[in-house]
């Protein structure tokens, strides 16, 4: 039951953290923490004031949490169906008899996936580049906006006063280095990544343009990434967007490598039918990050505007029967502009700003077919990919998906007539997306051939008028 890292570590130390995945999901919850708390030792001093030191480096207000881990042994996440605690050899084995529970692994640490560049913007833009190569502005035509769709958002925080997620967050939740959840914490943002990413999934209509895929859908977001990078802190965030509805989370985290630590938190998500959007990661080719780069996580890699994945986007290939190349998909990651605290905006580039833009797609699929469940989900999206054939499989797996095509695929059904107008600006932006190389499933027509008939055209038209002039139309 125990992995030979979790044998490794309680002989070196005497104690493991651990993470138990209970055999009845269903029946977990926050009262078994007494029942099971006797498997479980409270952490050492040592321990504790390590996290206290993390603490006060990064924000001095988490101090008084972390000093509870040494009163608290055990900690249940019922909507995950899953235990942490540490053990010490006597504890491992009472817990690994008794009959509640499935299996015992150890409990893995996870850390924030940067953005390779960020940069502030000034001028205004319409609809991003991200928005329109993934075909997105077809589905708001249509009417799908992500209205009545809840996205789990685990990141560094989100700034609640950003007039670009202004009715965007649902609820939020900041969790302490314990794991435990502060009350009434207001949104906020502890660094500038997660109001970023956090716009590009949900950001509504600004004087800088248009950049949230699914501007109608909410974010259920956690701040789980600041003070310090503890499993307790990530478990309860996802614990706790799976207890406020979501059906899709968006994550931007992971560990270097593959470890299969972090397979029992995904399972869970699954379980619950939660689709996991998870980054794969920025240190290139042949690298990845757990657990961007499990087998039934939709992982993201990045693109940029001609279509070309960069150098930073990770992707790896392994040697298992499904899914063995990471990513599953790409997505625009290059130059991405969103919203960042202090009502500012930049533009990053990272697999970070890749992911929302499929969680945001996610939401506005999730609207048009409230019933489909996450493995559909995850299907319709796969299989309306399409890699331009300057695109390396190894590099960009299936492709880049297409909103319409996605549609289609999880529906069953034609995209419907337009319901809503789009402003005429984006209407003309075909010049740019034939420079990108569209995909071959969904050719653009010819821009080259369109602009090499206009003069012609307009010459034809000026002499007929010229030898007709009574033949005009009123102006």
């Amino acid at each position: 039951m125990a992995g030979s890292s979790l044998e490794d570590t309680l002989a070196a130390i005497g104690y493991v953290k651990v993470i138990v995945t209970m055999k009845d999901r269903a029946a977990v919850a926050a009262t078994s923490e007494t029942a099971m708390q006797d498997h479980f030792i409270a952490p050492d001093t040592a321990q504790t004031q390590s996290l206290v030191a993390a603490a006060t480096r990064s924000a001095g207000r988490q101090i008084r949490r972390a000093e509870s881990l040494a009163e608290r042994r055990v900690r249940i996440y019922p909507n995950l169906g899953l235990a942490v605690g540490s053990v010490d050899a006597s504890g491992l084995v009472s817990l690994q008899a008794d009959p509640q529970v499935g299996k015992v692994d150890k409990a893995p640490e996870i850390s924030l996936i940067k953005p390779v560049e960020a940069r502030p913007i000034k001028t205004g833009v319409g609809p991003t580049w991200g928005i329109k190569r993934l075909n997105v502005e077809r589905l708001w035509q249509a009417g799908f906006t992500g209205q009545g769709v809840v996205v789990g958002h685990l990141d560094t925080g989100v700034d609640g006063k950003h007039p670009a997620l202004a009715g965007a967050i649902k609820k939020f939740a900041e969790f302490d280095l314990a794991g435990d959840q502060v009350p009434n914490a207001p949104a906020r943002d502890s660094g500038v990544h997660g109001t970023h990413t956090a716009g590009t999934i949900v950001g509504r209509p600004v004087s800088k343009g248009r950049f949230g895929v699914a501007p109608d859908a909410q974010l259920a977001s956690a701040m789980v990434i600041e003070g310090g990078q503890v499993i307790e802190r990530i478990l309860a965030g996802m614990d706790w967007v799976i207890g406020e509805g979501a059906r899709v989370l968006s994550m931007s985290l992971g560990l270097r490598g593959f470890t299969p630590a972090f397979q029992t938190v995904i399972d869970a998500l699954r379980a619950a039918n939660v689709l996991p959007v998870i980054a794969s990661g920025n240190e290139g080719p042949r690298t990845s990050r757990s657990p961007g780069n499990y087998a039934n996580v939709l992982s993201i890699g990045a693109i940029d505007v001609h279509d070309v994945v960069p150098d930073f986007s990770s992707s790896q290939s392994f040697n298992r029967a499904i899914s063995p190349l990471c990513p599953a998909i790409v997505a625009p990651g290059v130059a991405i502009t969103s919203c960042v605290p202090g009502k500012k905006y930049e533009t990053m580039n990272g697999t970070s700003m890749a992911t929302p833009h499929v969680a945001g797609l996610a939401a506005l699929l999730l609207q048009a077919r409230p019933t489909a469940t996450a493995d559909q989900l995850e299907a319709a999206i796969i299989g309306s990919c399409a890699r331009p054939e300057a695109m390396e499989e190894a590099r960009a797996n299936h492709g880049v998906p297409d909103a319409v095509r996605a549609y289609e695929l999880l529906t069953g059904s034609q995209l419907p007539a337009a319901q809503v107008s789009v402003a005429p600006r984006r209407r003309t932006p075909a010049k740019k997306r034939s420079a990108r190389g569209r995909s071959s499933s969904h050719p653009p027509r010819s821009v080259a051939k369109k602009m090499a008939r206009r003069p012609k055209v307009a010459a034809s038209r000026r002499a007929a008028r010229k030898k007709s002039p009574s033949k005009r139309r009123p102006a």
